[in-house]
């Protein structure tokens, strides 16, 4: 990884206790009432060693969620990571292994797995928009992610070197097409700037004028919706680096290095969350019988 791929290292990890409620309900969904009918056929004595492999190029995350699946339903499992979150990895790379009782190894593959495959999809998406806006302009997430695994989702962001925007309605205000159906720009930007001084105050702007409107109104970031690279440099000059200018809207991975080049401090899609696919991971695993 470069340098700002490095950066917040140490931070690729969603709040332990959203980890620790989100395993313990996947875990709850895969056990069911009866637990693991199937693992209780092997044999109790019979233990196991499992290599995590990735089958593809991809970025590595959600190795937390893994590790506490083991945590909670056989405190004898050892799990050992080669490799961190953020961490490249190609076909055969072996980022980690799972050592322990058998029938614990075989009842937590699919849920570890589950959060590992999911959670490095996001981090790879977001590697290879990272990669293709260059250096000067930062990847934003968006709100768009799975129900209930937002901070999950946003970790995995990050290990892909991307940036989060909002987790949550209550962290800035964003004054968005469809509050304009209530409010004008300049009376929403007041307001907020009256009620939440110090916030930020971002507005969403499809039109050159609603650009002006905001900047005279105090806004301290514009988003610019689904314009095309051209309108984006004309906006960009406009705004002439008084505030930060968000480009959304249609973003892909083969137009974001032209959003970049238009001016953009940061590009936000959903497309890293709401529409990553998976990483392929495996469990390798050789057996020991008593």
């Amino acid at each position: 990884m470069n340098a700002r791929e490095r950066e917040g290292a140490g931070s690729f990890d969603a709040p332990v206790a959203v980890v620790r409620d989100l395993v313990r309900r996947a875990l709850a969904e895969d056990l069911g009432p009866l637990g693991d009918l199937t693992a209780a056929l092997v044999p109790a004595d019979c233990r196991a060693r499992a290599d995590v492999v990735a089958r593809a190029d991809g970025v590595l995350a959600g190795t937390a969620c893994a590790t506490e699946v083991f945590a909670q339903l056989d405190a004898s499992v050892e799990v050992e990571w080669a490799l961190a979150d953020g961490a490249a990895v190609g076909p055969a790379t072996v980022v980690g292994c799972v050592r322990g009782p058998l029938r614990s190894v075989l009842t937590g593959e699919r849920t570890a797995l589950n959060f590992l495959c999911h959670l490095s999809g996001v981090a790879t998406a977001t590697r290879s928009f990272v990669v293709a806006a260059g250096e000067r302009t930062r990847v934003w997430d968006t709100r768009k992610t799975l129900p209930g695994l937002r901070a999950l989702e946003k970790a995995a962001v990050r290990a892909g070197g991307g940036v989060n925007h909002r987790g949550s309605l209550s962290e800035f205000v964003l004054v968005k097409d469809n509050h304009l159906a209530g409010v004008s720009i300049t009376e929403a930007v007041g307001r907020a700037l009256a009620s939440w001084p110090g916030r930020t105050v971002e507005v969403e702007c499809d039109r050159i004028d609603q650009v002006d409107e905001a900047l005279a109104a105090g806004a301290t970031m514009v988003l610019l919706d689904n314009m095309t690279p051209d309108e984006v440099r004309a906006c960009v000059d406009r705004v002439a680096g008084r505030v930060l200018v968000e480009v959304s809207g249609g973003v892909t991975v083969d137009t974001v290095g032209a959003y970049a080049e238009a001016g953009a401090d940061l590009v936000s899609t959903s497309v890293i969350t709401q529409s990553a696919p998976a990483l392929d991971l495996g469990f390798d695993l050789a057996t020991d019988k008593g």
